[in-house]
């Protein structure tokens, strides 16, 4: 079969790859539309230490369960989406509601285990969920992100109609600003990529260039998308005093802050009695229900469109600025 690996230096499209062996509980799925995302470009740029098959977004159908899956007749032939994080059941955080925190789980094509740029590949059962038939492929395929800019617009309260600024425009911080704008919220975008703000024009929200905002301690909310140490000291100079600070991604340091051995300066959290919080993976049960009620926009983060075959155009052009999502069809 063919399957898109990496072998810790140079990706590679294989035509001969070995079919997969499912394991006990797991099913056989072939994805119809896969999508790269920037996780799978800081992978192949050697960021991330995995080896094999590789990427986590997908859309596909069950082709083939385990016998000793239970549940498996119910879900073989039907359309699907998965979550990435592959925990054992009887882990301890597993079973306190915390799985995506074990330290023992695998992440699909990104820690311990292929992942799902092939014709086919193996997961656990449990982790897959039907996608309704009112939501099409291009949508399902990004439920993933959006599950995670639910999470991150959901960990904090939203009180009367705070003001909220998001700092980052990749895909995370534009679905975070569609679903709060729906809650009532002030919303505005700070980033940097002219086509990515148009976006916000389209979904009429507010934005603007990252370094002409003010920084008058004035928000409510701010949920920072970039993980840059710099965007993170901005966001505690916009924050008002007993404020929220949501961190969507690792804190990078910076070059200086790289020969100290200190990240961003926390102070300004104490004296000012910021609440910070951290968000990462959301539920993607949760993001379909939610898509299924309300018209969030997840085709127009869609970049470009390729064919399974031309994998490696399709990894070139997802690297080029201002792309987000690029989807291939398998």
């Amino acid at each position: 079969m063919r399957a898109l690996t990496f072998d810790g230096t140079t990706p590679r499209l294989a035509r001969n790859h070995p079919e997969p062996t499912l394991q006990p509980g797991w099913a056989l799925v072939h994805p119809t539309l896969l999508a790269i995302d920037s996780t799978d470009l800081a992978l192949v740029k050697g960021r991330i230490p995995h080896r094999g098959v590789f990427g986590h977004l997908f859309v596909g159908t069950v082709e083939q369960v385990r016998p000793d899956a239970g549940g498996g007749e119910q879900i073989r032939g039907r359309r699907v989406v998965g979550s990435i994080n592959i925990v054992p059941p009887e882990s301890d955080l597993a079973r306190r509601g915390l799985g995506n925190h074990a330290h023992e789980r695998r992440i699909l094509g990104l820690r311990h285990m292929d992942g799902c740029f092939a014709d086919r590949f193996g997961i656990p059962l449990h982790n897959l969920i039907p996608v309704p038939e009112t939501i099409s492929d291009e949508q399902a395929v990004l439920i993933e992100p959006l599950a995670a800019a639910l999470h991150a617009s959901r960990i904090t309260r939203i009180e009367g109609k705070p003001y909220v600024t998001i700092i980052g425009d990749d895909p995370v911080a534009l679905l975070s600003a569609q679903l709060m704008t729906r809650l009532n919220a002030s919303v505005r975008v700070l980033g940097t990529s002219p086509q990515r703000l148009a976006l916000c024009d389209k979904w009429q929200i507010k934005h603007r260039a990252v370094d002409e905002a003010g920084l008058r301690q004035d928000q409510d909310i701010v949920i920072e998308c970039t993980g840059e140490a710099a965007s993170v000291a901005r966001a505690m100079q916009m924050v008002r005093p007993r404020g929220r600070i949501v961190l969507r991604s690792p804190v990078l340091p910076t070059p200086d802050a790289e020969s100290t051995g200190h990240g961003p300066n926390l102070t300004p959290v104490i004296l000012n009695e910021i609440e910070l919080l951290g968000a990462r993976c959301g539920n993607m049960s949760e993001a379909l229900s939610v898509l299924s009620r309300q018209p969030i926009d997840l085709v127009s983060l869609i970049t470009r469109r390729f064919r399974f075959d031309d994998a490696m155009e399709a990894l070139r052009v997802a690297s080029e600025p201002g792309a987000m999502f690029v989807v291939m069809e398998v």
